[in-house]
């Protein structure tokens, strides 16, 4: 058995999470640093752009099915110094990056960091929740979130820009640097008071760490979760080639519209963390309803600029900011602990893959409309796993425990 974690929750968001977030804007800004330096990696590594983008598939994969193993080496590990070994880890990944020579040791410094990254965002979001009262969570996890979407806004346009100016080796020293930063932040402001009779959550056995994963809520917070990024994704990975081929904007300015969807994300995400805590299902509902609409605008309109860029910013207003509503149901479907948050950051980036897979196979043959159109198909789907949870009133607005909610049942 591990031992117990110690944490009183408090009504105010420690200062503890918003360094928390610095560590996933480190984290962020390495996953899409690729995505900014594809021309300088291929030059550099002597391979086609192709291969560079699989770079990005590569980072995704270790995320999803390395990031949970690393969590369970972790969880006898107190949660400040799991924190501080992911650090090392995810360190050594992007330095090893800064230094490849070639394109197969580039392949393992992209695995090493996205296994770290998956694991940082689970136990980090797990530690946010668990450091805040429980009708708190949604606004602690909103917090930690903004880390992201400030990554999307800030980190990628800096790393592209060091990177066009210095190369793309000094983009990975930059990043390394910020996680140095962050990682002394943590060992600075990041504490772990000893509990005041607040009642916590307390560490099970790897065996009811798993049971949570044969709960019909939490499987069903899974899947909404999977479709609400995928169907954000199904348009995202392609705004470039969208807004060039099809809306008519030039090259030059696509930039800055991605920094005005990133503006959207900030946004989107704070608004939603205020209201995930007591309306975390019609929160869900009306946000990934609003995606479905704006995606739906943005097939139909992508040859019209002032629409197209109305639907795109909406996009970011309502789709991946469900973040910190989604926290919270998969909170309360399972519990808040490392392994669980990890395993849902997992399905996250399942939602990413398969949008992304998906909507590559289908341009070919239907276009570029044809990946936003499957976005709005995912949302809808979406809808659906998400309307069981109505149910509950514990998962609607935490106001009880639901039985049905809180018993495993054999799958």
């Amino acid at each position: 058995m591990p031992s117990p974690i110690t944490m009183a929750p408090t009504r105010a968001v420690p200062l503890a999470v918003y360094v928390i977030a610095a560590g996933i804007f480190a984290m962020t800004t390495s996953e899409f640093a690729v995505a900014g330096l594809m021309p300088q990696l291929a030059a550099g590594l002597g391979v086609g752009i192709e291969q560079i983008g699989y770079l990005v598939t590569v980072f995704a994969v270790a995320m999803t099915v390395g990031g949970p193993a690393l969590t369970v080496l972790l969880l006898h590990v107190p949660p400040k110094t799991a924190l501080l070994a992911i650090f090392g880890i995810f360190l050594v990944g992007n330095v090893i990056a800064a230094l490849s020579t070639s394109y197969l040791v580039m392949v393992v410094a992209r695995v090493i960091s996205g296994v770290a990254s998956q694991a940082f965002f689970g136990i980090g979001i797990s530690m946010s929740a668990r450091l805040v009262d429980e009708s708190m969570r949604g606004r602690a996890s909103g917090v930690a979130m903004n880390g992201l979407m400030l990554g999307t806004l800030l980190g990628l346009p800096i790393a592209t820009f060091v990177g066009g100016q210095f190369g793309w080796r000094a983009a990975f020293w930059a990043i390394s640097a910020i996680t140095v930063l962050a990682a002394a932040l943590t060992v600075k402001f990041v504490q772990i008071p000893a509990a005041s009779g607040v009642q916590e959550e307390a560490q099970v056995s790897m065996r009811e760490e798993l049971a949570v994963l044969r709960r019909p809520q939490f499987v069903l917070a899974l899947a909404s979760s999977t479709l609400i990024i995928g169907a954000t994704f199904s348009a995202f990975s392609f705004f470039t080639p969208i807004l060039t081929e099809i809306t008519g904007f030039s090259e030059s300015l696509v930039p800055l519209l991605l920094l005005a969807y990133g503006a959207a994300t900030l946004i989107g995400n704070m608004v939603v963390a205020r209201l995930a805590d007591r309306r975390t299902i019609s929160t869900l509902l009306v946000g990934t309803a609003l995606n479905a609409v704006f995606l739906a605008g943005f097939a139909l309109f992508a040859d019209v600029p002032p629409l197209a860029l109305v639907a795109m910013l909406g996009i970011g207003l309502v789709g991946v900011t469900m973040n910190p509503a989604m926290a919270v149901r998969v909170q309360r479907a399972g519990s808040t602990s490392p392994l669980v948050n990890t395993i849902h950051a997992s399905f996250i980036t399942l939602g990413i893959i398969l949008s992304s897979a998906i909507g590559s196979a289908l341009i070919p043959s239907h276009g570029l409309r044809a990946p936003v159109v499957l976005g709005i198909t995912m949302a809808v789907l979406a809808i659906l796993v998400i309307l069981p949870a109505l149910s509950s009133a514990y998962l609607r607005n935490g106001s009880r425990p639901s039985a049905e909610a809180l018993v495993p049942v054999e799958a």
